[in-house]
């Protein structure tokens, strides 16, 4: 397993970051506990959870994600092993079940820090995350910015405040971003540099064959200010293995169950899977383990979350850190790439 730096910080965490977003939903208590224990010991180091999982969010399972990692971590007594990180909910009226509509001010983010480290059954945070910005901008799939001047945000300076009063009671360790735009990241960076604050040492944003927007703004931002990628859905939510080409919907796949995710289902992003597939087999290279193969190998990449509902898939997941692409596959995917740019962003 490969170790790499988690931006300008301390923490030396495994490319291969495991996700538990499906635990609480898809996948039972016992069978969480079976891929955590399978990860540790392939060389796994890195947890990433959210107080919102699992997803879909629902009120009847909110938390239940880090309660099962918290079990886990107590029952194992694995906690001094593994980095832990964690996402505090950001504005988001839609999900009234959490303190009555979550946001970014300090009260809201100190009841949901106190409220995760009860569940995750520790005394810290190794890496807490702002799982998206507080203010209207263009994430979760939106290309284009819609300014509105009525917006009113918490400052970021405020933010960076509480995150770092956190900090300084040793209840967090390192923060991070998610979702963020290159404005909010450096917006952040600036703020920290100014106000003698922690700066955000990672950004979680999706990232894979399907979405490769991070490398037009945020790219060299990350590179530049030593903040690692930590790269989710880089299978687009299972699409890039194949499984779903010509309308199949396997039984019990995610994309079955849950019909409400259409990020990566579009008519484009259907043609640009069916090269990058027809590319790995041509190579004699199983199309996930390609994929995911080819997002390990980013400069700007610190970890690459995985994550899976049963246990065979974990393991192959896990295995591609050691998976090295050949120039010929990479030029493959570039010519891919160059017909069909980031059919899902």
């Amino acid at each position: 397993m490969e170790y790499r730096q988690l931006g300008d910080s301390d923490l030396r965490v495994s490319v291969i970051c495991l996700g538990t977003m499906t635990y609480g939903e898809q996948n039972t208590p016992e069978e969480a506990f079976a891929q955590l224990d399978a990860a540790l010991e392939a060389g796994v180091n890195f947890i990433d959870t959210a107080e919102m999982y699992p997803v879909p969010p629902r009120a009847e399972t909110y938390g239940a994600t880090e309660e099962i990692v918290g079990r886990w971590l107590a029952d194992r007594g694995t906690r001094d092993r593994v980095v832990l990180a964690t996402k505090v909910a950001g504005r988001a009226a839609w999900l009234p079940y959490i303190r009555g509509g979550p946001d970014l001010t300090r009260a809201q983010m100190e009841a949901a820090l106190d409220a995760s480290l009860k569940r995750l059954r520790t005394d810290r945070i190794d890496l807490y995350q702002l799982h998206w910005p507080d203010r209207n901008t263009n994430y979760f799939g939106a290309l284009g910015y819609t300014h509105d001047p009525a917006d009113r945000p918490v400052p970021i300076e405020e933010q960076l405040q509480v995150l770092g009063d956190f900090v300084r009671a040793g209840k967090v360790r390192h923060i991070g971003l998610s979702n963020e735009t290159p404005w909010g990241l450096m917006a952040f960076l600036r703020a920290a540099e100014k106000l003698d604050l922690p700066r955000p040492v990672s950004i979680q944003n999706p990232y894979s064959l399907l979405n490769r927007t991070f490398e037009v703004g945020l790219a060299e931002a990350a590179l530049r200010e030593r903040v690692g990628l930590m790269a989710y859905s880089p299978l687009g939510f299972g699409v890039l293995t194949g499984k779903y080409l010509d309308g199949r919907r396997p039984q019990g796949a995610r994309l079955t169950r849950f019909d409400r995710f259409k990020r990566y289902s579009a008519p484009a992003a259907e043609v640009a899977t069916s090269a990058y597939v027809a590319l790995g087999k041509e190579h004699g290279l199983d199309p996930a383990a390609m994929a995911l193969a080819w997002v390990h190998r980013q400069p700007f990449l610190a970890s690459t979350i995985v994550g899976a509902t049963n246990l065979e898939q974990l393991k192959a997941n896990i295995a591609t850190a050691d998976l090295k692409l050949a120039p010929a596959v990479l030029e493959g995917i570039e010519a891919i790439h160059r017909r069909s740019p980031n059919p899902s962003p």
